[in-house]
């Protein structure tokens, strides 16, 4: 089966974040967007014609899962990363930045320190700093083109501010990191040391390239499940964040019961009706999809590494070993985070993610969404190159 991953949709006037509202959010209504992280392509047609039926049916009432649904994504998870999830262990919430600010509600308190390793995905800062809590930078170490965790400054930190909470991203976003069973058990041993929980972000799980291989975090030692909150999801790897759906697996009992009573404290009780059918449809029959997404996203990013190696020097690729978002690092243009944005801006018409708002790090970088057709990407990089080649700095 083919799949066309080239076809050029237009998403505008279908209240899609990404196209329209620009204006709303201060842009130009000019610029290519590859900000936000979902996806210019069509889901898998298992689930469009899944939800077609749902609509066709005409009935929107409370829904909840039956055992279709627990067993397509028992089957995902067994079947692609050999991880046996049980029932029991389901949480099913709208999203998992939801999941995330459950989890800093649930199991500490106000005043608390809840660690991130930044640069990281920006809803972590904000979701510690909203409910009150004390926000602990585990800062990566960008050295030679690579990102790495500081070991002895994580636990240094955990021990010195009393952490209670570990947020982790794996893979992480925006830098591109899987990390390996190795680092992945460090963590873990020092999180366990000094009773830390860890709240694990797997959303990109299923976007990992090369002989890089993820690591679902409860799987490496015994001794992490009951500490671990696992936060899974089919909406990026399906494309389909706005019908709200999101899987989180908490194994201890009393974690569990803590998170879903956090839970009923905000009203929330039942997902989306059309959430339930997407994600069985999804697990059931798009393994062949992604497989075919992956191979196009790699064509995407060797084609972003050859135009900037040939084309635009300046701008360095920071190899990705998952997700489809490329952190590029912009220092050697020796710009002011401001100066930087109005050169992408202004100047080559394009809406990235500023590196600043990943926190400290991010200085100097711009997250790239490459999940688009391919010669969208040839234009924007186009774009970017002339903005550069004409681009006068001060003297």
């Amino acid at each position: 089966m083919g799949f066309n991953f080239d076809e050029i949709i237009d998403r505008r006037n279908t209240n899609s974040i990404k196209y329209d509202f620009m204006s709303e959010r201060g842009k130009a209504e000019d610029l290519i967007p590859l900000w936000v992280a979902d996806m210019d392509f069509k889901v898998p047609d298992a689930v469009t014609k899944a939800l077609a039926e749902a609509v066709e049916h005409g009935i929107f009432g409370y829904s909840d899962s039956r055992a279709d649904y627990f067993d397509s994504v028992h089957s995902w998870y067994k079947n692609r990363f050999n991880y046996d999830v049980k029932e029991e262990w389901l949480v099913k919430t709208p999203g998992i930045v939801f999941a995330l600010a459950t989890a800093i509600r649930a199991f500490t308190e106000k005043g608390d320190g809840v660690i991130i390793q930044q640069p990281v995905y920006y809803p972590f800062s904000g979701l510690i700093l909203g409910n009150k809590r004390r926000l602990i930078n585990n800062p990566l170490i960008y050295k030679d083109d690579r990102y790495y965790i500081d070991f002895d400054d994580f636990e240094e930190k955990i021990i010195r501010e009393n952490v209670k909470l570990f947020l982790l991203c794996s893979p992480h976003n925006p830098v591109a990191r899987v990390w390996t069973r190795e680092e992945l058990s460090r963590l873990g041993d020092i999180c366990l040391k000094h009773g830390v929980i860890v709240v694990s972000d797997e959303i990109h799980a299923d976007f990992v390239f090369g002989e890089n291989k993820h690591s679902i975090f409860p799987s490496i030692r015994p001794v992490y499940l009951n500490n671990t909150i696992l936060c899974t999801s089919p909406s990026k790897t399906f494309n389909m964040p706005g019908l709200q759906v999101s899987n989180i697996f908490i194994a201890d009992e009393k974690l569990r019961l803590q998170f879903k009573n956090t839970i009923r404290k905000t009203g929330y009780s039942h997902l989306n009706a059309l959430g339930l059918v997407a994600c069985t449809a999804a697990y059931q029959h798009g393994a062949q999809w992604l497989e075919a997404l992956k191979v196009y996203l790699w064509e995407n990013i060797r084609f972003v590494k050859d135009f900037l190696e040939s084309h635009i020097p300046q701008v360095k690729l920071v190899e990705p070993e998952g997700t489809y978002l490329l952190w590029l690092d912009f220092s050697a243009l020796r710009l002011k985070d401001d100066e930087l944005e109005k050169l992408i801006e202004k100047k080559a018409k394009l809406w990235l993610s500023p590196g600043k708002a990943f926190g400290v790090g991010g200085e100097g970088f711009q997250r790239l969404n490459i999940a688009c057709p391919r010669q969208v990407l040839e234009r924007a990089l186009l774009q970017l190159k002339r903005a550069i080649d004409s681009y006068r700095p001060l003297p």
